[in-house]
């Protein structure tokens, strides 16, 4: 597969103004109480960055390395775990950051293995929301923006591990 052209459909502006309203909600939600915010690596790196500075309550971050995807456009549904937790969230009030949640099924299986650990809660955010791919449904609390069924790359996301560094979001155009 070759990508012809990338079509921006979020501008780094739009993603900024979005990213300081979700900072301004999590932070009216948790008030004074300490977040641990767990970035799931690699895609979600720019988004929890980005976030975690607009958060005002206290923030810890963590983060996790999972694969379903491998180099496909599309999740093979077997999820594993390639980097876990350094620390315990034991008590914690987690926020699991994810940059795209599409069939639903990566997320599931994270949700349920993270509540064996016995959080004090634990809620979920991601940038982009695919719910016409969703397979599994999953609790989202915050959303920054729901897509059509499209593949996209930048600010995080990527094809084959490029990609990740354009400062906005685009709609992939495949050559035939």
């Amino acid at each position: 597969m070759k990508i012809k052209n990338i079509h921006v459909h979020l501008t780094e502006e739009q993603i900024e103004a979005r990213i300081k309203e979700l900072g301004e909600e999590i932070s009216a939600a948790y008030g004074d109480e300490p977040v641990c915010l767990i970035c799931i690596l690699k895609g979600s790196v720019f988004f929890t960055c980005e976030l975690a500075k607009r958060i005002t309550s206290p923030v810890a971050i963590e983060f996790m390395s999972v694969s379903s995807y491998g180099a496909e456009m599309s999740s093979s549904g077997v999820v594993r775990i390639l980097h876990d937790l350094d620390a315990s969230i034991e008590g914690r009030n987690v926020l699991l950051i994810e940059d795209i949640i599409d069939s639903g099924r990566t997320l599931s299986y994270l949700l349920e293995n993270l509540k064996t650990r016995n959080p004090k809660s634990i809620k979920l955010c991601t940038l982009l929301d695919k719910p016409d791919r969703r397979v599994v449904d999953v609790p989202v609390d915050y959303v920054g923006f729901v897509i059509p069924d499209e593949f996209v790359v930048g600010y995080g996301l990527d094809y084959d591990q490029y990609y990740r560094n354009l400062p906005y979001i685009g709609f992939v155009e495949i050559e035939e």
